[in-house]
């Protein structure tokens, strides 16, 4: 089911923190949402289902606004898996996950056979099939985020809205997750903040900063270095994954995007590579001394034989200090080099989308029954 926010904004005691947002999930489409943190994805996230309402724009689900639908009927068609988790609850795994077959029983109505057997089969889905007795509030955060998910399954939804799945998971569990949103094929609304996650699971990325729409495209086209210096401020090469053939992003843990890489002698950091030092161009060849100080250092000051006349009646001058240059360094400088020399030309600008701020102070909280 296709689902599309139009025009969409939202205000929260008076600040706008989400302005004139469009985009689509179409059906079947993995839509990921990624900015910085306070860049506005859950609040638009919120408004999808119905948490938030929005002060200006609409939320159409198969082409009719959502807000003509009734909470359980938005509730057959929507599942939510929210960062906010509320208190701990006193139920036990399979009571929590039967909470999704909510929205097609009247009020007090037991569960029946059908009931049972979707709740077990969403349980087996996370991985959780084996403790279907035990306390939620006794679980572990890993556990409890899985649980909440199969909740979501259990609704049998058209769209699925996932606001940050893969928090609390190891590694194991995060790639079962991802592999399963792939695997369902659902209309899917997912925020996330691990990028090379939503590299590999996302058919299209839409990406917010300062609450608004600054780029939509695929992956490949999104995320450039240019994008992730510029949007999360940080310097990244863009390379791609050896194994899956998706987008891959080093990041450069050492130095934030607009600082001199380490051992960089005079020259300005490029967004995504390393540059000569000294040579002062953004995103510079990646030499693989660029960024290397044992091996940069000579460039700095001219040619490394140049030979500096001695003053009259001055003695030798003392031999200088042998630089040994370890098999080690040389293997990361050569590592430098690839990863660098491999970074692909910028993607052009996909879909870029700025406007300006709505004000507004409307906020009504409408929970999903």
């Amino acid at each position: 089911m296709r689902i599309a926010v139009e025009d969409l904004s939202v205000a929260l005691a008076g600040r706008t923190v989400v302005a004139g947002v469009h985009l689509v999930a179409k059906e079947g489409e993995i839509a990921g949402l990624v900015g910085p943190n306070g860049s506005g994805k859950s609040s638009l996230l919120r408004t999808v289902y119905r948490h938030l309402k929005p002060s200006a724009g609409r939320v159409l689900l198969a082409g009719r606004e959502l807000s003509e639908l009734s909470p359980a009927q938005s509730a057959r068609h929507i599942g939510a898996l929210p960062q906010e988790r509320g208190g701990d609850f006193e139920l036990t795994v399979r009571e929590v996950v039967a909470m999704g077959r909510t929205p097609y029983k009247r009020a007090f109505a037991k569960d029946d056979a059908e009931d049972h057997r979707l709740v077990d089969e969403a349980l087996h889905r996370v991985g959780m099939a084996h403790a279907p007795d035990r306390r939620f509030a006794q679980l572990s955060g890993g556990e409890r985020q899985r649980v909440l998910l199969a909740r979501a399954l259990a609704q049998q939804p058209d769209v699925l809205v996932l606001d940050e799945p893969t928090n609390h998971l190891d590694v194991r569990h995060q790639v079962e997750l991802l592999a399963l949103l792939r695997e369902q094929r659902r209309t899917t609304l997912v925020a996330l903040h691990d990028l090379n996650a939503a590299a590999s699971v996302c058919d299209r990325l839409h990406v917010l900063h300062e609450g608004t729409l600054v780029a939509s495209g695929t992956p490949r086209e999104v995320l450039t270095a240019e994008l992730l210096a510029e949007v999360f401020g940080v310097r990244a090469a863009v390379v791609e994954h050896p194994l899956t053939g998706d987008p891959l992003i080093a990041f450069d843990h050492r130095a934030p995007a607009g600082a001199p890489a380490p051992g960089n002698a005079g020259g300005s950091a490029g967004a995504g590579t390393s540059g000569n030092a000294g040579s002062g161009s953004a995103g510079g060849s990646g030499d693989a001394g660029g960024s290397d100080a044992p091996l940069s250092r000579a460039k700095a000051g001219g040619p490394a034989n140049t030979k500096v006349p001695e003053p009259a009646g001055a003695g030798p001058a003392p031999a200088p200090a042998p630089v040994v240059v370890s098999a080690t360094t040389v293997s990361s400088t050569t590592a430098v080099s690839s990863v660098a020399s491999a970074v692909a030309a910028p993607a052009a600008a996909s879909s870029v989308v700025a406007s300006p701020a709505v004000a507004g102070t409307s906020v009504e909280r409408q929970e999903v029954s």
